[in-house]
């Protein structure tokens, strides 16, 4: 299958070249980079050298093919969409553009106006361990966020079982540089970075309202408030959710049972709770370059809480990893090909 990617040179279009470039069933056709036309692909990607020929091409040179991801920053690929969709029969769009089926919440939660409406509805939110059934039908998909699809995948087996309440769930998200993107700003200056734990969106963060989004068809009335934290960190990303139990004196048993229900046959969750070790809950330092989301949870009796810890790595799981894996259930690829990857330790 003959694949390309808009938005090649950027953290996101890198890995997911990277990933590409190891999957059985594709060849990658293109990569585009409108301000990089000419450069290829390793002077961005140094880790590719020897494994790819490949150069940037401009948007105007794009050819068809079978499908199409695109890569760019928020409010980019909505413009170019209405042609791009002409070129291939399914298109993977890992930005935001495409995330929200309402434009009214578009305009709530990025402020511009939407350039195209109407191609909203067109799209499917797709997190693969939920939604697989869409996905596997679909012709065009928008990738969640990173920080969205771990709490969704953190949360869905409790509010689909109906164990915590839907309205008191509070996330702690502790971010990674590289999910600023490549782009640098004085927040990414390496003296401004280092040493950082910085909490720069208390409240109001974008990604609310995809959770809210993805999760009310499961929990109706579901509310949820994000505080998030930049710590020094190149991938990956954790958050501890604060959630209200149902059961008064939830046992561990049931919300382990929830979990295993809702993810048996989930090739990359991976429920993480162990009484001895380094590695007790989920820790994104594990999960550089892999496609696991690890989930972990504790049962406060004192406080009356369910705190429930997820991890991913955030250009992995968190983008070009989600995206492959759609890419395999619309194409009738196995779901892990060319996501194998264990990931390294010690690292």
């Amino acid at each position: 299958m003959d694949v390309s990617i808009i938005g090649g040179s950027g953290y996101g279009g890198g890995e997911l070249l990277r990933l590409l470039l190891q999957h059985s069933g594709v060849r990658v056709k293109q990569v585009i980079g409108r301000s990089s036309a000419g450069l290829p692909v390793t002077r961005f990607h140094p880790n590719l050298r020897g494994l790819t020929s490949l150069v940037l091409e401009d948007p105007e040179a794009l050819q068809p093919c079978d499908l199409l991801f695109t890569s760019l920053p928020n409010g980019k690929s909505m413009f170019g969409m209405p042609d791009w969709m002409r070129t291939a029969p399914r298109v993977i769009d890992l930005g935001a553009d495409f995330r929200l089926d309402r434009e009214q919440d578009w305009i709530e939660w990025y402020t511009p106006p939407h350039a195209r409406p109407e191609l909203l509805e067109r799209f499917i939110y797709a997190v693969p361990e939920i939604h697989r059934e869409r996905i596997t039908a679909a012709e065009r998909i928008a990738c969640p966020g990173c920080e969205a699809i771990v709490s969704i995948l953190a949360l869905y087996p409790l509010l689909e079982q109906n164990l915590i309440r839907p309205d008191r769930i509070i996330i702690d998200a502790k971010m990674s540089s590289s999910q600023a993107g490549r782009s640098p700003s004085p927040a990414s200056h390496h003296p401004e970075r280092t040493g950082a734990v910085r909490s720069y969106q208390p409240v109001g963060h974008r990604h609310t309202i995809e959770i809210e989004r993805c999760l009310e068809e499961y929990a109706p009335g579901v509310r949820v408030d994000i505080s998030a934290t930049a710590v020094e960190m190149v991938r990956g990303l954790l958050v501890t959710i604060h959630a209200e139990p149902r059961i008064k004196d939830i046992g561990e048993k049931t919300v382990w049972q929830a979990y295993r229900r809702a993810y048996r046959e989930a090739p990359f969750i991976r429920i993480i709770k162990q009484r001895r070790g380094l590695y007790r809950f989920p820790e994104p330092k594990l999960l550089q370059g892999t496609n696991f989301c690890d989930i972990g949870f504790a049962v406060d009796p004192r406080g009356g809480r369910l705190v429930v810890i997820g991890a991913i790595d955030n250009l992995v799981k968190g983008t070009a990893g989600n995206a492959v894996q759609c890419m395999n259930l619309m194409a009738g690829f196995p779901e892990n090909t060319g996501l194998g990857f264990p990931g390294l330790h010690p690292v």
